[in-house]
């Protein structure tokens, strides 16, 4: 048995798991956008803004598949001014959709190398964080135990004394 097939088998599913969750979000968009349009659109780019600040860092598509945004400063969930910087590149592309034609232009593109490089670094990474994480200064995290001992700790990770080696 391959043994590194074991150890990226799991990584690979919550990295595809993450691409769903913002895949749900995006949709939730794109159905407001078609029915509503502009305002459906508007509406769904301020929801993006601020999607993984709800919740306790849990949009909707992140909420569905069990995931929470944290902050990697102090471990609290997700800010309002963290969700917004972390999903500028979807949503700078998606305010210009606004305006016919020209809009549409520019939208594309910004959206496909934005949208590529959030796959890139989501996939090819060490880390796992996408371009909108190293922005926001942000991970995710399963929605576990972990997150509920994450909740409790009210100060900053780096906080804890050192364990003194023996």
């Amino acid at each position: 048995m391959n043994r590194k097939l074991l150890l990226t088998g799991p990584i690979y599913r919550a990295r595809r798991s993450r691409l769903i969750a913002k895949s749900i979000d995006i949709g939730l968009v794109t159905l407001g956008a078609i029915f509503y349009y502009p305002m459906g659109l508007i509406l769904g780019v301020i929801y993006l803004c601020v999607a993984d600040s709800l919740y306790d860092g849990q949009s909707i598509g992140k909420r569905f598949m069990g995931f929470g945004v944290v902050s990697l400063i102090d471990g609290s969930p997700c800010s309002a001014w963290q969700s917004f910087i972390r999903n500028l590149p979807f949503t700078l592309p998606l305010g210009f959709l606004v305006f016919p034609f020209w809009g549409w232009f520019i939208a594309g593109v910004f959206a496909l190398p934005l949208a590529a490089m959030e796959v890139y670094f989501l996939f090819r990474g060490d880390t796992a964080h996408r371009l909108g994480d190293i922005m926001a200064d942000t991970t995710v995290i399963a929605n576990d135990g972990t997150r509920l001992d994450l909740r409790k700790s009210k100060g900053s990770w780096f906080d804890t004394p050192p364990v003194p080696l023996q």
